[in-house]
């Protein structure tokens, strides 16, 4: 399982991530961030759930599309923020 944490603006975004052959199979975000509706963040979690990882440009765009079609709004951090998370998480290849 891979972990990463993401210092955004205005909160902490962490992420762990279990992935196999590029696949994300499962994941958890957490942390103090703000994101509305509350709910949505299971909404992301259960959509991001298999996706396969290429990059954090990839997974950018994925996460602007999907948080914008659903109407999800973050306070004080990205959607890039986010895509780094996961993807150092699902590929424990960033480092500090």
């Amino acid at each position: 399982m891979g972990v990463y944490e993401v210092k955004s603006r205005k909160g902490l975004i962490r992420v762990q991530c279990i992935s196999s052959r590029g696949l994300i199979r499962d994941l958890r975000i957490t942390g103090d961030f703000f994101i509305y509706p509350e709910d949505s963040l299971w909404f992301l979690e259960e959509k991001l759930k298999g996706l396969r990882i290429r990059s954090i440009d990839e997974l950018e765009e994925f996460l602007n599309k999907l948080l914008k079609s659903k109407g999800v709004e973050l306070v004080g951090s990205t959607p890039r923020d986010f895509a780094e998370a996961i993807y150092c998480a699902c590929t424990n290849s960033c480092g500090d």
